[in-house]
Parts: C-alpha cells; structure tokens; sequence
C-alpha cells in the first residue's frame, strides 16, 4: 500500500507543479511590466491576457496552457510504473489531470491566484479525449466565430463534452465518463459571473486587436 500511495503522489505533485505554471502572469510581468490579474477581468488567463495585453501575448499564453495540461498527464510516461494495472494508470492519469487544473487555478509560484483553467482542461482533454477534445474543439470554434465570445464558446464546449464521451465515443472506462461530467459542470460553474454578464448582454467580445 505504501508503495502504490508513493507511486500515486510523486507524479501527482509533479503534474500540479506544471499546471502552476503562470505564463500570463509572466509574460504580463516580463515583458509588460503588467499583472494581468489586476487588468480587465482580473483572471491570469489566455482570455484576459488577449484583453489586456493583445493577441501577441494572449495567443503563446494560450498554447502554453493548453500545452502544459497535455504535458501534466504525458509526464507520467517519465515514471517507472510497472506495478500498476490499466485501470489504475487511468485513475493516475485522472488525478494528475485535476492536479494540473487546479496548479492553473490555484499556482503555487504566484501565491495561488489563477486563471479559470479553461485552456488547461483543454491540455488534458487532448491527452485523456484525443477524439472527443476534436469535437470540442470543432464546437468551441464554431461557436465563437458567431458569438466572438470565449466564455459562451467554452461553456458550449464543456457542456457538451459529457454528452460526445458517453453517446458518441462510447468510453469503456467509468472514471473518465464521470470526469468528463465533473468537467460540463466545472466549467460552467467557474464561469457564473461571465454568464450574469452575458443575461445582461454586458459580456466583452474579443475584438482581435491589442488595446
């Protein structure tokens, strides 16, 4: 048992160090001398560093973030894990996955205060849900290029990401059609103040130019 809870925490901690990784914040700092978390809607992510800093910084924060999700869970590849059966590998993978989430919600470099981990859950869904993050994608896309809204294109997105697991892809493993619930209802739920703005049609579109 000892050794499974170390094999279970050693990359756990690992994937949630990754996911703190603040590139907005960073890259407000480094290069703006601004802290996007006191800029705009005040969230340290690509969303808000679009806003606040333009699509020069916004679009690299934003890769950044989705690429780190992917690599939080990837990363478990580097562990000599051998003990483990299928199943178990799942579950690990899934910790890790909410690891790294909340290490871009709550990062431990810039004392805890993050973004809403929109683009990072997008990181991990291409490592657990290559198919179904596909999907998504096509859906988020198709969405915003009407509404030019993130925050309507990604609760589109996360809403319907439960519903392709179970009814499309047909998920053999039970964890990860729950996290995919976990995650049509997380997204939504993080996003409470955006959907007030958008009922009072206050809700900021992306204009694609740097202010």
């Amino acid at each position: 048992m000892i050794e499974f809870d170390m094999l279970i925490v050693v990359p756990v901690i690992v994937a949630y160090l990754i996911g703190s990784v603040p590139a907005s914040v960073w890259v407000g700092r480094i290069f703006y001398n601004v802290d996007v978390r006191k800029e705009g809607s005040g969230n340290a992510g690509a969303t808000n560093t679009i806003r606040v800093l333009g699509l020069k910084a916004g679009i690299p924060v934003l890769l950044f973030d989705i690429f780190k999700g992917w690599f939080a869970v990837f990363s478990l590849s580097f562990f000599s894990i051998t003990s483990l059966s299928e199943l178990q590998i799942v579950y690990l993978e899934m910790t890790m996955a909410i690891a790294a989430v909340c290490g871009h919600i709550f990062p431990v470099y810039v004392g805890f205060k993050g973004g809403k981990g929109v683009a990072t859950i997008a990181g991990v869904g291409i490592a657990l849900y290559p198919v179904a993050f596909l999907i998504i994608a096509g859906i988020f896309t198709v969405s915003f290029i009407i509404s030019r809204i993130v925050s309507i294109s990604s609760i589109m997105a996360a809403i319907s990401f439960p519903v392709i697991v179970i009814f499309i892809l047909n998920n053999p493993y039970l964890p990860l059609v729950i996290l995919a619930i976990c995650v049509g209802v997380f997204v939504p739920v993080t996003h409470h103040k955006n959907i007030r703005r958008l009922l009072k049609g206050k809700e900021s579109r992306i204009q694609f130019k740097k202010k």
